[in-house]
């Protein structure tokens, strides 16, 4: 991709060259009011991360030692980065919802000296625990408060300390810079789970690097960048550097402010998630329905034209859904009829497209070239909706664990209900689930293995290093170069990535929470009334969970039933299992909210081993997810029926 973004061996480098290149411009920009923004410019920045990072090395800060930052989208966020990564160092980054036990275990796991908090709800937090912190020996505030106590010092005052540093020469920092290799981490993240302690996923100078070299997006600096999702995530921090590489401006905008900042500032391009656009297209039909009856038809005929011209054209350029070899006399009778229906809808597509889909796009700011959502699997109601309507969403697939995109669509080839090629340098393979053979690229299967579904395994220059402090967790992810993902998919007929679900048991919802089913299902398992239990909710709103009743137990409790069918369909057996969910787990037992069931289904058949279960007694879910898909649809009525 030929553009102006800077190509460097490391942060610190890319931003010192940053600083040289854009000088004066813009690179960040802090919202004071509505139409009102506090720029700094890319000098600025870099020279303040200068002084920061020769405070940092005056408190004792070693090179590649690791540095806390806890605290949400901001600038100083950035500007403590840029202070980390200028000395050497490598941050290890949370949001503000932050636990105590969280906070304990990363702060000790990481061997934490210094830690970056945003507020002063974080620093009481810190104080309060700072007994089983013992390697923590100072706290850097962002807020502002009026004596900080002893171990506490304000953001200002350390890049204060290293300006007057600095001003008589040290050059302590520049040394720093010079010696930091490709290969050293540049961060340190700790992926969240609910069994066993969190990891810690170390990504060096050369994973980020890498990113930036090649996202399928160009940008100069006269474009502008929305910063809405969490900055700690390595998903929206992987934008930030990029936007800086190509020296465009990042608003920190929040979601109470979303829909103001979309119209006001008019982003050219941002990460999103799949929340924020159901969240607008739910905004858009809801305008939609209150309107005067002729505007809904107006509407409603401006996207059926866009629908049939936009299909057209997938057809015509082969970016329609293809998970089947395609037949070629099919094509060939298809595209005249293509072609003819492209020719006879376009004169009307073109006036509705202005006069009406226009202020739609609109609501999205007017000006997108391009948004990349990731985080979660976009629902292809609103991934049709608004590539029709003109927003073109590219989604993205990725990890913490791989810097984090492996794929995700180009503008000019967007196959809706994928997530793209693989980026370049990146290498994708397909593994059969029960003999771990590859299944694609594979010349001996027909199409390479194509259509075929399998796990998902990766290669390339974005796989992290490992798992700090974890060599055997490493050795199971990571196996002669390549990375297990612990998803399913499969290769599409024009060579897209289709994501098909989780191999693994980590769920993750559409909010962006991760959670493990294990311990909830472990923990029902326990009831007398409960034979088997897999939870369920991967990319949806909630979770909820398919029951095996048992037989034995309602027996002993005096519900009579020939079999588990019968069982499963009493409707006391159902109040009962309710009951027991409802008492087992909640927020009292210790669940957090996102892990509390919110629906269930009683399968009236048992897992048997060599079907649902494995030689081991451990569940196969995504076989069981195929067999009873129906029952796992009926708990999310309300997103099966979204449509657009």
């Amino acid at each position: 991709m030929i553009d102006n973004r800077i190509l460097a061996e490391n942060l610190a480098e890319l931003y010192r060259e940053a600083a040289d290149r854009y000088e004066a411009l813009p690179a960040f920009a802090t919202r004071n009011r509505e139409l009102e923004w506090q720029p700094v410019s890319f000098r600025e920045l870099y020279e303040r991360g200068l002084n920061l990072a020769t405070g940092l090395i005056h408190l004792g800060v070693k090179a590649r030692e690791h540095i806390g930052l806890f605290g949400d989208n901001r600038f100083e966020w950035i500007l403590a980065d840029y202070g980390t990564q200028l000395c050497g160092a490598v941050d290890v980054p949370r949001g503000r919802d932050i636990t105590e036990e969280e906070m304990i275990y990363i702060i000790n796991h990481a061997q934490i000296k210094v830690a970056f908090v945003e507020t002063r709800q974080l620093l009481r937090q810190v104080l309060k625990l700072k007994k089983e912190l013992p390697k923590l020996k100072e706290v850097i505030l962002f807020d502002q408060i009026a004596e900080p106590k002893k171990g506490v010092r304000q953001l200002e005052d350390v890049i204060d300390m290293g300006a007057k540093l600095r001003a008589k020469g040290d050059r302590r920092a520049e040394e720093r810079i010079s010696n930091i290799k490709p290969d050293d981490l540049f961060t340190l993240i700790y992926t969240s789970g609910t069994t066993g302690k969190p990891k810690g996923v170390m990504l060096t100078h050369a994973n980020m690097m890498s990113q930036v070299k090649v996202i399928p997006v160009a940008l100069t600096c006269t474009d502008r960048v929305l910063s809405i999702l969490p900055i700690w995530h390595i998903f929206e921090r992987v934008f930030e550097v990029f936007t800086i590489s190509c020296g465009v401006c990042t608003y920190y905008s929040n979601i109470r402010h979303l829909a103001d900042d979309l119209r006001n500032v008019e982003p050219t391009f941002m990460g999103s998630a799949p929340r924020l656009w159901e969240s607008l297209h739910q905004r858009i039909l809801k305008r939609v329905s209150e309107a005067h009856p002729m505007r809904r038809l107006l509407f409603h005929t401006a996207y059926f034209l866009s629908r049939q011209y936009k299909n057209s054209l997938f057809f015509l350029f082969g970016r329609e859904l293809r998970l089947q070899s395609a037949s070629t006399v099919k094509r060939v009778l298809l595209s005249p009829l293509h072609l003819l229906r492209w020719l006879i809808v376009t004169p009307f597509y073109g006036f509705f497209n202005v006069a009406v889909l226009e202020p739609v796009r609109l609501s999205a700011g007017g000006s997108l070239k391009a948004t990349i959502s990731g985080g979660g699997a976009l629902p292809v109601e609103i991934d049709r909706f608004f590539n029709y309507v003109g927003i073109p969403v590219l989604e993205g697939y990725g990890m913490t664990e791989t810097s984090p995109v492996i794929a995700v669509r180009l503008e000019d080839h967007i196959v809706i209900g994928t997530v793209g090629p693989a980026l370049e340098h990146t290498d994708i393979r397909i593994m059969n689930l029960e003999t771990g053979d590859v299944i694609y690229p594979n010349t001996k299967l027909p199409h390479d293995g194509r259509g075929q579904r399998g796990e998902i395994w990766i290669k390339g220059p974005q796989v992290m290093k490992g798992y700090y402090r974890e060599p055997e967790k490493t050795k199971e992810t990571i196996q002669n170069g390549w990375l297990n993902t612990g998803d399913l998919g499969m290769i599409t007929f024009n060579n897209c990535l289709k994501i098909l679900g989780r191999s693994k048991a980590t769920i993750v919802l559409l909010s962006g929470e991760n959670l493990e089913p294990s311990p909830i299902e472990m923990r029902l398992t326990q009831s007398p009334y409960i034979e088997h239990c897999m939870v369920v909710g991967q990319d949806k709103k909630h979770i909820g969970a398919l029951i095996v009743p048992s037989l034995e137990g309602f027996r002993s409790n005096g519900t009579v039933a020939k079999d588990l069918e019968e069982l499963s369909k009493n409707p006391d057996v159902k109040k009962v299992i309710q009951n027991e969910i409802k008492q087992m787990i909640s927020v009292s037992q210790g669940f957090k909210r996102f892990e509390l069931i919110q629906d269930f289904r009683l399968i009236g058949k048992d897992f048997k081993v060599g079907d649902e279960l494995t030689n081991l007694y451990k569940m196969k879910r995504h076989v069981i997810t195929d067999k009873y898909t129906a029952l796992i649809e009926e708990m999310y009525p309300a997103e099966n029926s979204r449509g657009g």
